[in-house]
C-alpha cells in the first residue's frame, strides 16, 4: 500500500482549459502569495484551444478568434502583454455566404444573426423567395411575445417566418452552437433579440433604430467580423502566456481529478498519485465532469448538471494551392442550412480572414462537421473525413484535386447546449453550490460559450474564491 502524498494549497483549480487558466492567473493577480494547483486531465493545457504549425500553415484546432465587445479577452491579453500581438480580420472581405441550391450566396449586408438593419439588401438577396421576403417584412407589424423563454427556432419562425428561419437563421445559429435551434433557448443564447422584441415590438425596428444611432456594426454580414481579433501566432499564444505566469509546479497535466470531498473547513481532491488539500476549489470543467465530481458533495446539483447536453464536432483543416480553387474566396466563409442536406455545417476561409495562416500562393480552409445534425461523423476515420470535406469543397467552391495539407481535430461533447429552461437550471445549481463554502463553478456550460465569456467566468470564480478564504497578504496583515 503506497503512502498518500498530500499537497496543501490555498486554491485548487480543476481544469486547465482557458477558463481554469484564467482563474489561476487571476488568483495570482489578486495576491501572488496565494498558492495554486491547476489539475488538467489531458497531456497539455488549453483545452480545445491550440495551434498547429506545419509546412508553412498555421492551423487553429478550434476557436481562431474572439469578440472584442465582451469584457474578458482583450483585457486579459493587455494584462499578459499580448496587446500588440492581436490582429484584425481583413477588412476587404468582411462578409460571409450561405449555401442556396448548391451555390454560395452572400448573406445580406446588415443582417446580424437574425435581425436585419437594412431593407435594400434583404429585398435584393437571392436566398429568399418573394413570399419569404414579404413574410420577413411583416415582422414590423407583428405583436410582441410575452417575453417567456422559447426555442430559438420557435422565436425566429414567429418573428420572420419559416423560410427565413430555414435559409438564413438556422445555419447562422447552428454554426455558432453546433446545436439544434429547435431545442436551444432564445433567452440563454440570444437574449439581445428577446429584449429587442420587448422594447421595440420588432427586431427590424430595433436594429434600424440602433443603426441610426450608430449602435450597430458598420458593414459586413452574418457574424460581426469587425469585432473579432486573433493572435498573430495563433490562440496558443494566449495559453502559453497564461501558463508562463504560473509558478513552477502549479500546473499538473495528466492529473484527472477523480474525487472531491469536504475536509474540515476545506476540500480534498484525489488527482493521480496525489491528494490535493485546498482551502477553496474552482471547478472549471465540463458540465459532465463537474457532475461527476459533485456526485458525493451534492447529488441533486450533480443530477441537474448531468442534464446539460453537449454536442461533438470535427474540424477538418485543408490546405490547397490557390489555383486549385475556382471560387474568388471574397469573404470569410459560408454556412450550410440543414435544408441543403449536406454533410458539413460550415466552412471558414482562414487565410482570407487572417494574415499568416497559409504559405504564399496557398489557401487554408477549415470545414466544420458533426454537431447535433451528424453526431456520427466524430467517429469516422481521418481519411473519410478528409474525403467528405474535400468532396463538399469541390462541389461548393470548385476545388480541383486533393489538399496539400490535412489536419483533423475531433472534439467530443465540448459544446454545451443551452436548451429551453437553461437559465433556471443554472440558477438552481448555483443556489445549491452557493451554500458550499469555498467551492466555485466556472465553465462554458454556465452563461456563455465564447472565449471572453469563459475568461470572465474563470476570473469571477477566482475572485469569489479569494474573497471567501482571504488572501495570505490580508491574513498576515
Amino acid at each position: 500500500m503506497r503512502d498518500e502524498t498530500v499537497v496543501d494549497v490555498d486554491v485548487a483549480v480543476v481544469g486547465g482549459g482557458i477558463t481554469g487558466l484564467a482563474a489561476a492567473n487571476r488568483l495570482r493577480e489578486i495576491d501572488p502569495a496565494l498558492s495554486v494547483a491547476v489539475l488538467e486531465a489531458g497531456e497539455r493545457p488549453g483545452g480545445v484551444l491550440g495551434t498547429i504549425r506545419r509546412d508553412g500553415y498555421l492551423v487553429e484546432t478550434s476557436a481562431d478568434s474572439f469578440i472584442t465587445n465582451v469584457p474578458g479577452g482583450v483585457d486579459l491579453c493587455r494584462r499578459l502583454g499580448l496587446e500588440d500581438r492581436l490582429i484584425q480580420t481583413d477588412e476587404r472581405h468582411r462578409r460571409s455566404f450561405v449555401v442556396r441550391a448548391g451555390r454560395l450566396e452572400p448573406i445580406p449586408d446588415g443582417l446580424i444573426i437574425m435581425a436585419p438593419s437594412k431593407i435594400g439588401p434583404m429585398v435584393r438577396t437571392r436566398i429568399l423567395s418573394v413570399s419569404g421576403k414579404l413574410r420577413l417584412a411583416m415582422e414590423r407589424f407583428l405583436p410582441r411575445g410575452d417575453g417567456s423563454d422559447e426555442s430559438l427556432a420557435s422565436f425566429a419562425r414567429r418573428r420572420f417566418g419559416r423560410e427565413a428561419y430555414e435559409r438564413l437563421i438556422q445555419p447562422l445559429v447552428g454554426g455558432m452552437y453546433t446545436g439544434d435551434p429547435e431545442r436551444l433557448s432564445v433567452k440563454a443564447t440570444m437574449p439581445r433579440f428577446l429584449e429587442m422584441e420587448q422594447r421595440e415590438g420588432s427586431l427590424i425596428k430595433a436594429m434600424r433604430a440602433a443603426g441610426a444611432k450608430g449602435g450597430q456594426n458598420a458593414g459586413g454580414s452574418g457574424a460581426r467580423y469587425g469585432l473579432f481579433v486573433g493572435l498573430e501566432a495563433g490562440m496558443s499564444e494566449l495559453v502559453e502566456a497564461l501558463v508562463a505566469r504560473l509558478p513552477a509546479g502549479a500546473l499538473r497535466t495528466n492529473s484527472p481529478a477523480r474525487g472531491l470531498r469536504r475536509d474540515g473547513d476545506g476540500w480534498r481532491l484525489d488527482a493521480g498519485d496525489e491528494t490535493i488539500a485546498a482551502r477553496a476549489v474552482v471547478l472549471a470543467t465540463s458540465a459532465k465532469a463537474t457532475a461527476g465530481l459533485m456526485r458525493d458533495v451534492d447529488p441533486e446539483a450533480a443530477k441537474s448538471l448531468g442534464g446539460i447536453a453537449s454536442t461533438s464536432s470535427v474540424i477538418v483543416s485543408l490546405g490547397f494551392r490557390r489555383e486549385q480553387i475556382a471560387h474568388p474566396l471574397d469573404g470569410f466563409g459560408f454556412v450550410v442550412p440543414y435544408a441543403e442536406d449536406r454533410a458539413i455545417l460550415s466552412g471558414s476561409f482562414s487565410s482570407v480572414k487572417f494574415a499568416g495562416r497559409a504559405p504564399e500562393g496557398s489557401v487554408l480552409i477549415r470545414v466544420f462537421m458533426g454537431g447535433a445534425k451528424r453526431p456520427d461523423l466524430v467517429d469516422a476515420d481521418d481519411a473519410e473525413l478528409v474525403r467528405i470535406a474535400s468532396s463538399e469543397l469541390a462541389s461548393l467552391l470548385g476545388v480541383r484535386g486533393g489538399p496539400e495539407l490535412s489536419i483533423v481535430s475531433r472534439w467530443r461533447e465540448v459544446m454545451p447546449q443551452y436548451e429551453v429552461g437553461h437559465l433556471e437550471r443554472i440558477a438552481a445549481i448555483e443556489e445549491r453550490v452557493g451554500s458550499l463554502e469555498g467551492l466555485e463553478l466556472a465553465g462554458n456550460w454556465l452563461r456563455g460559450v465564447g472565449v471572453p465569456m469563459c475568461i470572465r467566468g474563470g476570473e469571477e470564480a477566482a475572485g469569489r474564491a479569494a474573497g471567501r478564504i482571504g488572501t495570505p497578504s490580508a491574513r498576515s496583515g
